[in-house]
């Protein structure tokens, strides 16, 4: 794709970290509005774009928020036209206690002009609350919004805090958009005073509504020296959650179209594209996880594509998450361990990834030491096989898997508690291109399938949840310099919670992109003659209930909304 479409994929995310981004509406009244709002007539089409579109906006579902009374921080306000971090502080709301029944984040960006996407993330204390990527602007400018459910750092805001903020961005006679932004956290008392709940295994797909819920985290660790973890030693659960990126203007920014030594691509890597991140304990592996292929707002060519609907959680990164709890036992000896993360597949030496780390840990209350040790660590060979076929068009077809196992122990207060924890991932994708790449074409799919039980506490309750990511689309060029992109792209999770073999909740999320945009290449803006049909439909079901909203836009006109449940 570089020789005459790679080169628009570099120019996106192309500067290190930088831009929030946001996703849309945020509340029950915007819903209401949607559902009422009439469709933009066809007649209110353009033939292709002009120098003003909709703002940006995604069909997920807005974050819930209890009734009662609330406080609000502002946590960062800056123009960001450089790589000069926004550097201020946080002090915690007055009025509303320190045990909050929900925090809520939300950002609310413009920018005008001309830019790139630039990928951004917002540290309290040293620890990462979110990472976003920005959407390219119009001529004429836009704004959007973007919130999060960031309730289960509530540990980083019972304190004062240090605030660090970056989108990195270059703003010069051609790229003119300065990324203007302002962040809030609004606080919502919790209504009997006691500690506000999250998902019990914390790792509900998605936006997908939480099942089980158990307190939020009584503690939030960083990495010392991002290297070491010491935990308390009353530990009882521990949860890494890792926000990978794949990013730095780099071919890791598209890592899922790269190709192995030998073949003629514009981008290799080694064995090929198959990516799994990885976090060790003392060198142990002790969790793995596939990346979320993100699509950032100036990917596979065309920024038409994602001018008003962004790709799945390109506006909110969601991180991986490992459960560490059967650890727990060796982490527990108030001595620093070792931690370690790092991407497989990834030439040696190369970098492109950002993997910063956060430790969510529950603390036993009755007990001031607990024990416990690592009963079971099973892991199976890691497969990673790409074949290169050359021809008239080239091909690389790629399989991937790979299986860990880990159980362990922890004596509490409460009794011997045994956490067994089993992942499983696989890759298989079809990669074909043409000589000088002027057509190029990814069909991909990857699964990562984790099982949680937890055994000790009355009957063993297990989380089994099954998450399937895919991305299906062709890149051309014609002889006429028309670039066209037709893509979809996937995101899907099903959860099941057992107890005791007896089905207690479950949840299916699928959120699904179509994208089919065209535009003329090696030309002045206002030349392009940009056409664009796109779409996103957001769905989840399950034990607490529906949401099913979708959006469609043509030329930049948002001409449907539509909500389902």
């Amino acid at each position: 794709m570089r020789s005459r479409i790679t080169m628009f994929m570099l120019t996106g995310v192309s500067l290190l970290l930088g831009a929030l981004v946001g996703a849309g509406p945020a509340q029950a009244a915007a819903a209401a509005s949607r559902s009422a709002a009439a469709p933009s007539r066809a007649a209110d089409v353009p033939a292709e774009f002009g120098t003003d579109w909709h703002d940006p906006l995604t069909a997920g579902p807005p974050v819930r928020r209890p009734h009662g009374k609330s406080c609000r921080v502002t946590l960062a306000e800056a123009q960001f036209r450089d790589f000069t971090p926004y550097e201020g502080g946080y002090a915690p709301p007055g009025g509303c206690g320190d045990r909050w029944g929900k925090v809520v984040l939300r950002l609310d960006g413009k920018v005008k002009g001309r830019q790139f996407d630039r990928l951004g993330y917002l540290h309290v204390g040293g620890v990462e609350i979110f990472r976003t990527s920005t959407p390219e602007p119009s001529p004429d400018g836009i704004e959007w919004s973007v919130e999060k459910d960031v309730t289960r750092y509530s540990d980083t805001f019972r304190r004062a805090q240090d605030v660090e903020m970056l989108i990195g961005n270059v703003v010069d006679d051609t790229y003119t958009g300065v990324i203007d932004v302002k962040v809030t956290l609004t606080f919502y008392a919790s209504a009997d005073g006691g500690r506000a709940t999250t998902p019990d295994r914390v790792s509900t797909p998605g936006h997908a509504p939480p099942l089980d819920r158990a307190p939020t985290p009584d503690r939030v660790l960083t990495l010392a020296g991002g290297a070491t973890l010491t935990t308390p030693r009353n530990s009882e659960r521990i949860v890494a959650e890792v926000y990978a990126t794949g990013s730095g203007g780099g071919c890791e920014e598209y890592w899922y179209l790269t190709v192995p030594d030998g073949a003629p691509y514009s981008c290799t890597a080694d064995q090929g594209p198959y990516r799994e991140v990885q976090i060790k304990v003392d060198g142990r592996l002790a969790g793995i996880a596939t990346p979320f292929p993100t699509v950032w707002t100036g990917g596979w060519s065309n920024p038409f594509l994602w001018y008003v609907v962004p790709g799945p959680r390109a506006f909110d990164i969601k991180p991986i998450e490992y459960d560490l709890t059967p650890f727990a036992g060796i982490l527990d000896d108030g001595r620093p361990h070792r931690v370690e993360v790092s991407v497989v597949g990834v030439p040696e030496g190369q970098a492109g990834w950002s993997t910063p780390v956060n430790v969510l840990v529950w603390q036993d209350a009755r007990r001031a030491h607990v024990t416990g040790g690592l009963t079971v660590h099973e892991s199976g060979d890691l497969a990673n096989a790409s074949t290169y076929r050359p021809g008239s068009e080239h091909r690389v077809d790629t399989q991937g898997a790979h299986r860990l196992t880990v159980a362990g122990y922890v004596d509490t207060s409460h009794g011997r508690v045994t956490t067994t924890v089993v992942r499983s991932l696989a890759n298989d994708s079809a990669h074909r291109w043409t000589d000088g790449e002027s057509t190029d074409s990814l069909a991909a799919t990857w699964t990562d399938d984790a099982s949680v039980t937890v055994d000790g506490r009355g009957p063993a309750r297990t989380t089994r949840t099954h998450r399937t990511y895919t991305m299906d689309g062709t890149t051309t060029v014609g002889a006429d310099d028309r670039l066209r992109t037709v893509l979809t792209l996937g995101d899907r999770a099903a959860v099941v919670e057992t107890r005791g073999g007896r089905r207690t909740g479950w949840s299916r999320l699928d959120d699904t992109y179509t994208g089919d945009a065209t535009f003329t290449v090696n030309v002045p803006r206002d030349q392009r003659h940009a056409v664009a049909a796109t779409g996103e439909r957001y769905r989840v079901h399950g034990s607490n209930g529906c949401y099913d909203r979708s959006l469609t836009t043509v030329q930049g006109v948002l001409t449907e909304e539509r909500d389902r449940c």
